[in-house]
Order: C-alpha cells, then structure tokens, then sequence
C-alpha cells in the first residue's frame, strides 16, 4: 500500500509518481534474489550438462558428469547444503509474491533432496525401466538430445562417449555394494535387463545402435572429417564402449541376478518403510499415509467399475463387464495389425485436437510435437507411451513415443485419451508452456520434480475430452474409462506391493480382474512400481486435486468461472506441489470475487 502526503500537492504527486519503500525493498530483495537464482541455474547446467543438452544449450555437449562416485555424492550433498543455506539468506517476506512462489518450491527442492540422502538409491543404478547405459546408447543413436548435424557435434559426442565409459564400472561397483548390503532389484524385475544389455553388448561396431551417426552423415559434415570422425568412433566402440557393455552384462548375468533379492516390497529393505514413506509423499506433495492411499484407490476402481458396466449396456454387449473385457481383448477389431498404422492414427489424432483445444484454452504452446515410434532396444520393456520435451530453443520439438512392440496393448479404443494425456493438452500443453515462458525462473520452467502436478494434470487432461469434443464413440469413452482405472488401479497396487504385503502375482491379479488390459500390460505396469515405488501414486492423486480445485472454483464464482482462465493458472504455474497449486488457484479466484 502507498503512503499518502498532505505536505503539499507536489508531494502528492510524487507518492503518485514512485513505489513506496515496502516495493522499493520487495524489488530490490527480488531482484537479488533473480541474479542468485540465474547463478544457480547456470551451476546446474555445468553440473548436469546432459540437462542442458536436453534443453537444447549445446555449450556442454562435450561434458559427461560420473555420478556413480563417493566423491560425487558428497560433493552434491555439500552443494545442496550450501544452496539453502543462500537461499535463507533472503528475506520472503520481502519478495514480491511470484517470487515467494519460487523461494518456497525451491525450499521444498532442496530439504527433500537433503532428507532423501539418507537412502542408498545409488546401489540401484538400473533396472528394467532405464538406467545410464540404456540412456546412453538412446543418446548414441542420433535420433534422441545429442544432436548430430555438424562436425563439432561428433567430436562433442566423441568426447561424451569417451567420458561415459569409467561410469560401467562405477554402475557394477554400486550394484556390488547393493548386495553386500542387501538393497538389490528384485530378481524378477532384473530378468528383464539381461535382454536389454544383450542387444547393446554386440562385438561388432557397426552393428551398435552407436554407429546411427555414422551411416547418416549430413550434408554439412565435409568428407575429410568423416573418415575422421568414422575411424574414431570405430576405435572407441571398439577398444573401451562396447567392452564395456560386455562387462556390466556380464556382472549382472553371473554376480547380480543370482544374489538379488526374491521380495519385491520396498518395505523388505533396510531402512525401506521410511525410504516408501519418503517416496509416496515426494510424489504426491501430499500429507497422506499408504493406508489412505489405498483407501482412495479401491473405491476410485469400484466407481469406474461401475461406468465400464454402463458402457457395456450402452454398446448392447450380451455378457457381463469380465467377458465384455475378454471380448474387448480378442476382437481384431479394436486394434491395428500394422505399426505404421498405429502411428498414422495418432498423427490424424493430433490434427484434430489441435483444431479442438481452442475451445477449452487461450493459451497453447509455441512449439509442435512429433509422434514417434519407441526405439527397438527399448520397446520390449518401455512404457506404452511417453513424452519427451522440446529444446528450448526451438530447434527441436517435442515428441510422443508411442511403443509398437505389442499391437495389442495398444488398441484402437485408448487412442483419444492416450493422446490427450502424453501430447496436447497433456504433458505437450503443461511441458512446454512452461519451457516457454521466459518470466519464470529457469529451475521453474525446466525442472521435473512433481509427479502430482506433471502427470496430474495429464489425467486431468483426459478427463475434460469430453467438454473438447472427444469420446463421441462410447468405444472410446471405455478407453478413457480404462485409462483411468489404470491409475487408480496403481494407488491400490503400489501401496499394495511396498505397504501391505502383496506380492507380484497378487498384484497382477488384482489389475486382471479389474481392468481389460493384457497380461503382458499388466506385467509390465507391476513391475514398474516395483523398481519405482510411490511414482504412479502421482498420477491419480494429482488428477482428484486438480479437479477438487476447479468445482471448488466453479462453486464460488458460479457464472464469473472462465474454463479458459482457470486451465491458464494451472498451466503458467511452471511445476509445483500441490499445496502451491491450491494457493495460486484460490488467489485467482479471490482476484475474480473482488
């Protein structure tokens, strides 16, 4: 609030004309705390130069950090410890209120990240879902971040790969210390790896998804330099890449497997229910216990049961809701036999919401998005979809992964909600809005911490096709319908498996009888929260307060409520927990009510 004078009309004039001193401190304070907050984020670049290569700044392309070190750990809990240590430095209270946004989440960030040191996710290093080497040779292929269009990026990528190679035998060296202290993947769940480091492993370079560069050279890289450049990555694989694949096959093929554990609750390690407890609410932002969790799932899927019944009456199918899902397994109909034509259907998908999400937002990424189809190495074992985001500088747009493995845990009736989760308005919407928005701070805009918000608000997504246009075909409704009983079939399974004692098959059960995925879905989904626990609790919980927050909304402002103007809060919030979301909702809405 301004101070008023009566001294004189000059006076008067001149309060009317500056801030006041409370804005004059709030500007001063915030505008230190940007300068504070652009040096962090450079420090983060430097630190994680694959991040920034993601991001599209190629100034570190050349870097690759060894994380799998003593010496790194520490070194990264100090700088953690020192970052908010400065960051208490500042006073919030004098910040202005956007900037009191970011103090908080960044606050959030970084107590969690020092609470979560505490656990050993380093003897971890990978499983079935990912892992460096797995990311690596994606990288390597020159169809993902690592860009491949002049002769400087080669010999960047050179230089990486080179880096890359001592961070095997620190992987095996972590893993080995998992086993002497008992914190191992389960043995299931590593069955599936072996495979994948099979098809990565090979002897001859030219057979490596690393020699992807090489056959498609572009036209701006001269002759001279690829015989160079050819001659150099064949020695590379050769003499230290491929070697080295071949030694983490073997360690975890011969010492790994037969040594990992045969329980799959994260409770069984040691120190595991704090470490589950940690997770569930590092993914859910929330204050919630397993056993509320799993309270909430079991009577979401009896509540969708009931909807997937409605859809089988509509549709006059003679049976009841377990052979409706047979029959919705079987029929060739719902599905494509082609992968090509799989993919054909997303991109005409793609042109169709574009034309339709006008009506629901007035606001729409700058960028596009690509659909494409998950890497072959990977596809057996991947997830059914995924979105990765654009470069920030606009040279690479974002791309939605569709996995063609198995056609048949990709049918034709989830097209509509998939698409609507993974790209526009889903994660395409949310992701690169944010990247786009260049008055947030850069940790705000290009950081992924909060699985409620990120993939929330991607089930939200889902839940509005209706009111976009979609799901005229109650076909495709049931898609919908399955989708979501998905994620709430993960609050029940996660908490399930890592709180209450399930075991695998009692959760792959459990998805069978109350869904119409396949087997092979189902197995893959399980075991997914095996090796990630507390991540899929994100999805649903996330979903319910987004949508909590927009009937609260509609409630109070009845006919002043603006569909449109509620999606642009959520959607210009860069990523934040929860409890922030709610606070910036409920200040737009007090702004409406006056």
């Amino acid at each position: 609030m301004r101070r008023r004078h009566a001294i004189s009309l000059l006076a008067t004039s001149l309060s009317l004309a500056l801030p006041s001193t409370r804005a004059l401190a709030a500007a001063n304070e915030s505008q230190r705390f940007h300068r504070w907050l652009d040096a962090q984020w450079e420090l983060t670049l430097q630190r994680q130069p694959i991040l920034a290569t993601s991001l599209g700044d190629p100034r570190y392309n050349d870097r690759f950090v060894d994380d799998t070190t003593a010496a790194y750990r520490a070194r990264s809990k100090r700088e953690s410890q020192q970052q908010l240590k400065e960051l208490k430095g500042f006073n919030k209270a004098k910040l202005e209120p956007k900037d009191r946004v970011s103090y908080s989440i960044l606050e959030l960030d970084l107590e969690q990240d020092l609470a979560g040191q505490r656990f050993p996710e380093w003897m971890q290093p990978i499983s079935q879902i990912g892992g460096m080497p797995s990311f690596l040779a994606q990288m390597g292929t020159g169809q993902s971040i690592q860009p491949f269009r002049t002769t400087k990026d080669y010999d960047d990528w050179l230089k990486r790969l080179a880096l890359a190679v001592p961070t095997f035998d620190g992987t095996i060296a972590n893993m080995r210390a998992g086993l002497k202290a008992g914190v191992t993947q389960p043995r299931a769940v590593m069955d599936k790896v072996l495979p994948q480091l099979q098809s990565l492993a090979v002897t001859d370079p030219e057979k490596s998804l690393f020699w992807g560069p090489i056959q498609n050279f572009p036209d701006a890289v001269p002759a001279a330099d690829r015989e160079r450049i050819t001659t150099a990555m064949r020695q590379l694989l050769s003499r230290d890449v491929l070697p080295a694949y071949a030694r983490l096959l073997a360690f975890v093929r011969d010492e790994y497997l037969p040594q990992a554990r045969t329980s799959t609750a994260w409770s069984a390690l040691p120190d595991g229910k704090a470490w589950y407890a940690y997770r569930v609410e590092q993914s859910t932002t929330l204050k919630l216990t397993p056993d509320e969790i799993h309270a909430i799932g079991l009577k979401e899927v009896a509540r969708i049961l009931g909807e997937m019944e409605g859809v089988r009456k509509q549709v006059g199918f003679q049976g009841d809701l377990k052979a409706f899902f047979k029959y919705l397994q079987d029929d060739p109909k719902f599905y494509f036999t082609k992968p090509e034509d799989l993919l054909a259907g997303y991109r005409e998908l793609q042109k169709k919401i574009n034309g339709l999400t006008p009506k629901l937002f007035d606001i729409a990424p700058k960028a596009d998005y690509q659909v494409k189809e998950v890497e072959a190495f990977r596809a057996e074992s991947a997830a059914g979809a995924s979105y990765e985001e654009p470069a920030a500088d606009g040279s690479r747009p974002g791309v939605f992964y569709v996995n063609t493995f198995n056609l048949k845990a990709q049918p034709i009736y989830g097209m509509e909600t998939l698409s609507l989760h993974e790209a526009s308005p889903g994660h395409h919407f949310q992701i690169s809005i944010a990247q786009e928005d260049t008055t947030l701070p850069a940790f705000r805009r290009f950081g992924s911490h909060y699985t409620a918000y990120v993939e929330g608000w991607a089930l939200y997504s889902e839940s509005i096709g209706k009111e976009l246009g979609l799901f005229t075909d109650p076909y495709q409704w049931y898609g919908r319908l399955s989708d979501e009983q998905l994620r709430a079939m993960r609050l029940v399974v996660d908490t399930g498996l890592h709180a209450k004692g399930w075991t695998r098959e009692q959760a792959i059960q459990y998805m069978l009888d109350n869904s119409s995925m396949v087997e092979s879905d189902v197995v893959s989904e399980v075991e997914r929260y095996i090796v990630w626990p507390g991540q899929a609790l994100g999805y649903k919980i996330g979903q319910l307060e987004i949508t909590r927050l927009r009937r609260e909304a509609e409630a109070a402002l009845g006919d002043r409520f603006d569909v449109k103007g509620f999606h642009r809060v959520v959607l210009t919030a860069g990523q934040v927990p929860l409890p922030v979301l709610r606070e910036l909702v409920q200040a737009w809405v007090k702004k409406l009510r006056g």
